[in-house]
């Protein structure tokens, strides 16, 4: 009689624990069908100190196609935040720096009309002596002072402001 409640009480203990693992799986599965609408960017403000400007470039394709813009753009999947606004600030200006500050997250609905972007934004010192250029997908790179801005796409005006 113990050894058959015995049995009866490891069964039901095995059971639990395929339930436990099933669930699991389940709850995994259900998991890795889900993929986010959300994407991520990184935008530079790229300052001259010595005369009070900010660089810009012009873009070169949709959306806001010949608009001026802040560099940037798309992180890559498994890339650091701050490797990925490295990389996009020298593809599409030439500029390589050392130091960057992370100045804030904007991810206002809408503020793209791609889709849903968060756009993690870094702050940056112009190191003297670089050659800036466009490159990548920049058409045009031009200093503006911070007084006389041109309009701007997405929602630059708005990560300009917030360190002004």
């Amino acid at each position: 009689f113990h050894l058959q409640t015995l049995q009866f009480l490891v069964a039901k203990e095995i059971g639990n624990v395929l339930s436990f693992f099933i669930l699991n799986l389940q709850k995994k599965n259900i998991m890795s069908k889900y993929v986010s609408k959300i994407f991520v960017t990184v935008d530079v403000l790229v300052i001259n100190k010595k005369t009070d400007e900010i660089l810009l470039i012009k873009r070169l394709n949709e959306p806001f196609k010949d608009c001026w813009a802040l560099p940037g753009g798309f992180v890559d999947e498994n890339e650091d935040l701050e490797q990925a606004a490295r990389r996009e600030l020298f593809e599409e200006t030439n500029i390589e720096t050392e130091e960057m500050i992370q100045i804030g997250a904007f991810g206002t609905p809408n503020r793209d009309p791609r889709g849903h972007m968060i756009s993690v934004a870094y702050q940056t010192d112009l190191i003297d002596n670089q050659i800036v250029k466009a490159k990548d997908d920049a058409k045009e790179t031009k200093w503006f002072s911070l007084n006389d801005l041109p309009d701007l796409a997405f929602d630059h005006l708005e990560i300009i402001n917030s360190i002004l």
